[in-house]
């Protein structure tokens, strides 16, 4: 298959920011040269091109990508068995908000199971009136909700959190534990509801039905007005690799805490202590504590176009792109600086804007072929502010590495190369 280029392909032309997008449109397309046309060589009524000389191919079962496409997931080396570990969402090959279903990210402690939709089984169980067991299609009986939400990893970002040194890799290869897709499924509360939570029931834990038995425990309250369980992704079941045939999703929630094959709930009086979040997923402090339970993603946002690892195509205007995010509500603006963080100016965010979703924005801007640092800026309706990278690593131990948010510098050069730097 053909290889992508990550080179930008827009034409030749000061470093500055395009007041606005129709400006942008009108300058940089109106003189000879400025777009990436060519004069038309033939009559257009003897515009043919090949493909429509030769009959297409016929229907198929399920549609696939254009062959002439190659963008894919980034394989992390597996940890201790060949299913431990996790594969990155190629951000800086896509567009929009949505995440296709075959190239979300993946997070897995003991592989991929394979489990029978006709034969798995959803308990309710513990301090509850009545506990209830379910299957799949039962479950498909009650009523459904449709939500956008991302999912991200605690541990995304944690090549620039944990390296002495920029990891020269894309910003997949750094950010790419983030996905964006439409969640369809039951409301957790109205389950609880009919099982009858007791008084002294305060959190629930939700366990995965994989050779891990990976196992979260959270809040009852939050779990009841939030809690989604999950049956389709984008239009379709989900995918074995995001939990078929149901998990649990709990938007803008640590990745972890959204547990995939999920086979039971027990209601408790307390959190359960598992070993997963107690051996990982908490935030050491420099004064030798930690912080536990960190259930909310923090603001955060990167640009993607241009990103790390892609080639400039010479001075002249390009649109600055890329993605953001918060658990903790809307996304209320995007910054853009363009000189080490010491002024910004705002991005467009075209929409939708949804709540604890991923957001597109961008911003045109006409560059000099000067060496340059990009930056962007997200603050969430909240009021949450994403931070410079010292500030954050003020906060934590240097081993700490879970919920980095820091902003993210991109460096281009006069040579056209983008880089990841530290600022």
């Amino acid at each position: 298959m053909k290889k992508q280029n990550p080179a930008f392909n827009l034409s030749r032309m000061t470093n500055k920011i395009a007041p606005s997008r129709r400006k942008f449109l009108k300058t940089a397309l109106a003189g000879a040269g400025a777009a990436a046309a060519v004069p038309l060589s033939a009559k257009a009524d003897d515009y043919i091109t090949p493909s429509m000389t030769t009959p297409g191919k016929a229907f198929t079962p399920y549609g696939m990508p254009s062959g002439h496409e190659d963008v894919k997931r980034l394989l992390r080396p597996p940890g201790i068995s060949p299913g431990t570990g996790g594969s990155l969402s190629p951000i800086e090959s896509l567009e929009g908000m949505i995440t296709p279903s075959g190239l979300h990210f993946e997070r897995h402690h003991n592989g991929v199971p394979d489990i029978d939709i006709k034969a798995h089984k959803f308990l309710i169980h513990g301090l509850v009136d009545k506990p209830l067991e379910f299957t799949i299609a039962a479950l498909d009986r009650y009523p459904r909700i449709s939500r956008m939400h991302f999912v991200e990893c605690g541990g995304n970002s944690a090549a620039n959190a944990g390296s002495p040194t920029p990891p020269q890799v894309t910003a997949g290869g750094i950010h790419g534990l983030i996905s964006c897709s439409e969640w369809t499924g039951v409301q957790l509360g109205m389950l609880l509801d009919e099982a009858g939570v007791k008084p002294e029931g305060k959190w629930i834990l939700a366990e995965s039905a994989d050779a891990a038995g990976m196992s979260r425990s959270i809040p009852l309250q939050e779990a009841h007005e939030q809690g989604i369980l999950v049956l389709y992704q984008n239009g379709e079941r989900l995918r074995p690799e995001q939990g078929y045939p149901l998990r649990l999703l709990m938007p803008g929630w640590e990745g972890n805490l959204n547990v995939k094959w999920l086979h039971r709930i027990k209601v408790t009086a307390s959190p359960t202590m598992t070993k997963d979040e107690t051996s990982k997923y908490t935030q050491s402090l420099k004064d030798g504590k930690a912080n536990q339970f960190n259930f909310i993603q923090p603001p955060k946002s990167v640009i993607t176009r241009p990103s790390g690892m892609m080639t400039m195509n010479g001075p002249g205007y390009y649109e600055i792109s890329g993605i953001t995010w918060s658990g903790h509500g809307k996304i209320a603006k995007v910054e853009i600086s363009f000189d080490g963080g010491s002024t910004w100016t705002a991005a467009e965010m075209p929409g939708p804007v949804f709540s604890k979703c991923v957001t597109r924005f961008r911003l045109p801007w006409e560059w000099d072929g000067k060496a340059v640092v990009v930056q962007s800026r997200a603050t969430d309706e909240k009021g949450n502010v994403q931070p410079t990278r010292a500030a954050w690593k003020d906060r934590f131990s240097p081993a700490q590495f879970y919920q980095y948010n820091a902003i993210q510098a991109w460096q281009i050069g006069a040579d056209n190369t983008v880089k990841n730097i530290y600022v």
